[in-house]
């Protein structure tokens, strides 16, 4: 009989625990740490509900739409409010919304006006030939200098708090990679792929924000009440042992290991793999990130309409942006008040991140205060956490990490590398990968 060892208790681990509980397939969840969820946790202090790790997610695939449908008895889907759909990027000391139509993009002072001429040409521009192409030379060539600071930067800060110049686009951002090859152009493959949403499923992908009444830790604790608490295992070092037929866990036998750790702490759980085969996965780069929530009890800022704020690098600040909670999700911060999730650091300033707390509390003072209209830095909440491996960065290295665990998973049967080493770093990535999981092992002999 099939049993599947489970290493990790994030999104990963969690979800495709769960599809192998509906399949009836027996598994064992090991959690290193005294919770699960990763590195996503919802608290409450002083009236504010926030979150430490990802702060929502984006219905982007159906895998996603059929997960919280299976749960909607356990917890309810909160979706974001309409004013998240506005997005403000930071330019010469003030706020500008992303161009949500033809006049607003013809009128926005983010990108200039060459560049503005520059779009109309996009959908004949030649495709790229090279795979290998950055994400900044990407933009530059379809679009322009122009929109690869004042767009596609701060987003790539937003997503990966990453560099587009490091970031590939055919690993990072496959969905944008193929507009290009597939449709020959940005425009031309947003269109194309606009009409062909017919039926009513596809329909419910809408790729709104969404969170949990409650936080997103009412999304982890249906899991676990789906999963059955018995079958989840905290505060537990794992090494996995090789025999020949099959693998042991502290002396219980299991069919199945999937791993859903970090790169750095594959070799630890799994020590029968050489370190020349994991060379590819544990060189992956990780964006260091401090997160910071900040709330005020009664807020005399500007006016919070929109998901949030991004600061393209150009701009030279020290926060990479700041998202509107409680403009976004309700019962996040009391009625006259307003709640923030800030970070500081990513691939470009990993130095802020060295700094102590009030030193970083010093240096978000000043941006803050500037961005936000403040007369003075005075918040009722002020939660720093900290994240030295927050986010996978997908560079040019991906191709021979990929091919590292195709390897590695052939090589060793029923061995399965998962995570965010592959595959998307978002949510519905998560969820999508921890689908075929559970499935691939429900079929497999």
């Amino acid at each position: 009989m099939k049993k599947v060892a489970i290493i990790g208790a994030g999104i990963t681990g969690l979800v495709t625990a769960f599809y192998l509980k509906k399949a009836g397939i027996p598994f064992t969840v090991f959690e290193k740490s005294n919770h699960i969820g990763g590195v996503m946790k919802t608290e409450t202090k002083n009236g504010f509900l926030f979150e430490r790790g990802p702060n929502s997610g984006v219905l982007s695939n159906m895998d996603l739409v059929e997960l919280f449908e299976d749960l909607k008895d356990d917890c309810q889907l909160e979706i974001a409010d309409k004013r998240s759909k506005k997005r403000l990027i930071w330019k010469a000391n003030n706020w500008h919304a992303l161009p949500s139509s033809i006049k607003t993009a013809i009128t926005t002072p983010l990108f200039s006006f060459s560049d503005k001429l520059r779009v109309l040409g996009e959908p004949f521009r030649k495709k790229g030939t090279n795979p290998n192409e950055n994400l900044a030379n990407m933009v530059k060539r379809r679009l322009g200098k122009s929109f690869l600071e004042y767009a596609i930067d701060p987003f790539i800060s937003g997503i990966y708090a990453g560099n587009p110049e490091y970031l590939i686009p055919k690993y990072a951002l496959p969905k944008l990679y193929n507009l290009e090859q597939d449709y020959g152009s940005f425009i031309k493959g947003a269109i194309a792929k606009k009409k062909t949403i017919a039926n009513e499923e596809a329909k419910k992908v809408t790729k709104e924000i969404f969170s949990f009444n409650g936080g997103l830790k009412s999304f982890i604790n249906a899991l676990a009440k789906n999963i059955g608490k018995e079958n989840i295992i905290l505060n537990t070092n794992v090494s996995v042992i090789k025999t020949e037929k099959i693998y042991k866990i502290n002396d219980v036998e299991f069919t199945n290991i999937i791993s859903t750790v970090n790169a750095p702490n594959i070799s630890e759980i799994l020590p029968f793999i050489s370190k020349n085969e994991l060379a590819n996965i544990e060189n992956l780069e990780y964006a260091k990130i401090v997160g910071l929530s900040i709330g005020f009890s009664n807020w005399n800022g500007i006016k919070l309409d929109a998901f949030g704020g991004l600061i393209p690098m150009k701009e030279q600040k020290n926060i990479l942006g700041a998202l509107f909670m409680s403009s976004q999700f309700e019962n996040r911060a009391p009625k006259n008040g307003a709640l923030f999730t800030v970070f500081v650091g990513g691939t470009r300033k990993t130095h802020l991140t060295e700094l102590n707390n009030d030193e970083i509390k010093n240096v978000v003072a000043k941006d803050f205060c500037e961005m936000m209209q403040l007369d003075e830095f005075n918040p009722d909440l002020f939660e720093i956490s900290r994240y030295d491996k927050a986010i996978a960065q997908y560079g040019l290295d991906s191709k021979n990490r990929f091919e590292a665990i195709k390897n590695i998973e052939h090589k060793y049967k029923n061995i399965t590398l998962a995570g965010s080493i592959s595959n998307g770093i978002g949510i519905a990535d998560r969820v999508k990968q921890a689908v075929i999981l559970a499935k691939n092992i429900a079929k497999s002999e």
